[in-house]
């Protein structure tokens, strides 16, 4: 979008929130290049960039906490700002509930004044309908619902004493309270297990107010976002639609740019020769044709974007044996995490570990590398297996040193497989820059820390990864090119994670802890085991039909002896076509699904659409059969698990 042009899908006059022409630079990189932005009210946009593109930089100005060196904020009268940065600060002598309930301290100071001044006046009128307007007489119901909802920690607790997760599910319950005109989060799904998530994606996708939110979360932005404003080259560029209505605009959009450049390197070198000719006679039309050259040469191309090389080093050979878990109990005081856990891990598998907060997740990968022994059970370890873990809390970085130093661990070679690769060249597939990679740590952006956290663990190498939330922080491409790393590694991976979307992409497994000590192993990917459960629970909970009772005769039944309990009824039987059907429709989803995901992720390039593109419409018509397919597949699924039920 052209510079000073308001990115959203409200006019100026009409955005409760305005930022016009800003211009911000950082050192030598400018941020935001007369950038103008606009949100109304019900508009739900996803702010997206790669890191250090300024997306968090952005909301700190609209919040009032940072200064652009040039342009205009303006909000309507009255307009109550909510925001939820990266990095936040609680009062550590508060109590949970407290800190919560803060959020609503412009409605708690309205309802104060309301209480304080005599009935039957003006103010008193206005104040009251200020509250309504803010749903302010359910304050207290809202803040109990939030802190359930996100498994915040006990209302006593105090904010000193809670771990840094901890604090920021009571941070993200503050935001959500206020219900402000305006509400800015930034990675707001960091640190919340499935069921939070699902949660809060269910509260914003209704959200009355404007949302503007910074998540790497794509499944979230699917969900929750009815447009997507990417933040590139220091402009603001809007898509109408979530996630995959921007990815397959975008692709579009770039293979028209790449198609624009090239008709205009073909006028290039077609006048070249013209020019090197240089006619003597100096006509206005030849003149004209000169001007033009020059004017197209002056042109500057699309700007070209890097993405990330595969990352993962490749791994040592792995043995017949990876990791096997036996009948494996954990006790947590008195009360088990888990009981009976046994799996095993096979070589090219990658398993997704899901469940709410303190189930026993990282627990149980601490007792797969050693560091805790179970309380029962066996945990059996390949001789040739060699872990590499990244864990949630990932590795501390010292700011006073560069990139080349947290990293170099005093040689300046990265071990490759059976070759060697030179320190810089394992940082430049990470999208280190060659002035990056001697930049101090401390003037890196969230996203770059992320990624030099991944260099430095990941180049120990390892043919057993495992990642306790690693996509924290990551920006989009980065989050891509990890994924297809994972997915072309060769060896074994297990990864714990709330990322609905990076689950589906990555695991070929999912282990599921579902509380009361249960976990539960699902082939396929998160949304096979989500559907599965449904089913199951619905199977469950179907009530068994009711006979039909015979006519009573109250003469017969004065005089006769009591019936014998009937026999209970029993459904029809499976036919042996039935059963094998049956059978066979488990994997025939999963098929199914694996083909959907396929073009989806076809769908998703941006070279699809540089190559194929004249496949699109039909890839699309494709995709929307197997999609009706599957919802048939389930259906008759469903149909054949009830007749056996009946029948049991």
């Amino acid at each position: 979008m052209a510079s000073g042009r308001i990115a959203g899908s409200v006019s100026a006059e009409a955005a409760i929130l305005t930022a016009q022409d800003l211009v911000l630079k950082h050192n030598e990189r400018v941020l935001l290049d007369h950038a103008s932005f606009g949100l109304g009210p019900g508009d739900r946009v996803g702010l997206v960039g790669r890191n250090g593109a300024g997306k968090s930089t952005f909301l700190r100005i609209l919040a009032g906490e940072l200064q652009p060196d040039d342009g205009l904020i303006t909000r309507q009268r009255g307009t109550i700002v909510g925001y939820l940065p990266q990095t936040f600060e609680l009062a550590p002598e508060q109590t949970v509930y407290d800190a919560v309930r803060e959020g609503g301290r412009h409605v708690l100071d309205l309802i104060h004044e309301y209480e304080t001044l005599p009935g039957h006046t003006r103010r008193h009128e206005e104040l009251e309908e200020q509250i309504v307007h803010q749903d302010g007489w359910n304050l207290d119901t809202r803040i109990r619902t939030a802190l359930n909802q996100l498994s915040c920690p006990p209302d006593d607790r105090k904010i000193g004493q809670l771990s840094g997760g901890e604090k920021r599910r009571v941070a993200l319950a503050r935001a959500l309270v206020a219900q402000p005109d305006v509400l800015m989060l930034d990675e707001p799904t960091n640190h919340l297990d499935t069921d939070s998530v699902e949660w809060i994606t269910t509260f914003l996708a209704s959200y009355p107010g404007g949302l503007l939110v910074v998540t790497h979360d794509r499944h979230f932005l699917d969900q929750v976002v009815n447009g997507i404003v990417e933040l590139r080259n220091g402009v603001f560029e809007r898509y109408e639609g979530n996630y995959t209505d921007y990815l397959v605009a975008r692709a579009e959009k770039l293979a028209s740019e790449e198609l624009v450049e090239h008709k205009r390197q073909m006028f290039l070198r077609k006048e070249l020769e013209w020019v090197r000719r240089r006619p003597k006679a100096q006509t206005s039309k030849s003149k004209a044709r000169l001007d033009r050259f020059f004017e197209t040469e002056a042109d500057a191309p699309p700007a070209t974007e890097v993405d990330m090389d595969l990352i993962v080093p490749p791994p040592p050979q792995m043995g017949n044996r990876v990791v096997d878990l036996d009948k494996v109990t954990m006790d947590f005081g008195n009360k088990p995490l888990f009981t009976n856990l046994s799996h095993v891990f096979a070589n090219g598998t990658r398993i997704g570990i899901t469940g709410r907060n303190g189930l026993g997740k990282t627990t149980l990968l601490k007792l797969i590398l050693g560091e805790l022994k179970p309380t029962g059970g066996e945990i059996r370890i390949g001789q040739l297996t060699r872990f590499n873990y990244v864990d949630q809390s990932r590795l501390q970085l010292r700011d006073d040193r560069t990139v080349l130093d947290e990293v170099s661990d005093g040689t300046e070679w990265v071990q490759w497989g059976e070759t060697k690769l030179s320190l810089r060249g394992y940082l430049k597939r990470f999208l280190f820059t060659d002035d990056r990679i001697t930049a101090a740590v401390k003037w890196l952006s969230g996203g770059e820390r992320s990624r030099l956290l991944l260099a430095k663990v990941l180049k120990r190498g390892g043919n057993f990864l495992i990642l306790d939330e690693p996509t924290n922080d990551l920006d989009l491409p980065t989050l891509r090119v990890l994924e297809e790393a994972l997915i072309s590694f060769p060896g074994c991976v297990l990864v714990v994670s709330h990322d609905r979307y990076f689950l589906n992409r990555v695991c070929t497994g999912i282990l599921a802890f579902e509380g009361q000590g249960r976990v539960v192993f699902s082939e396929g990917n998160y949304d096979y085991y989500v559907d599965k459960k449904k089913r199951t629970e619905a199977a469950l909970s179907r009530p068994a039909p009711a006979a039909s009772a015979p006519r009573s005769n109250p003469v017969a039944a004065a005089v006769a002896p009591a019936p014998a309990a009937p026999a209970k009824p029993k459904g029809r039987k499976l036919s042996f076509k039935e059963q094998r059907e049956l059978e066979g429709m488990e994997p025939l989803i999963q098929s199914t699904e694996a083909e959907i995901v396929k073009l989806e992720a076809q769908l998703a390039s941006p070279e699809f659409f540089k190559t194929q593109g004249a496949r699109a419409n039909a890839v699309i018509t494709e995709l929307e059969s197997l999609k009706e397919k599957t919802a048939k597949l389930y259906a008759r699924w469903e149909e054949l698990e009830a007749l056996r039920a009946q029948s049991a």
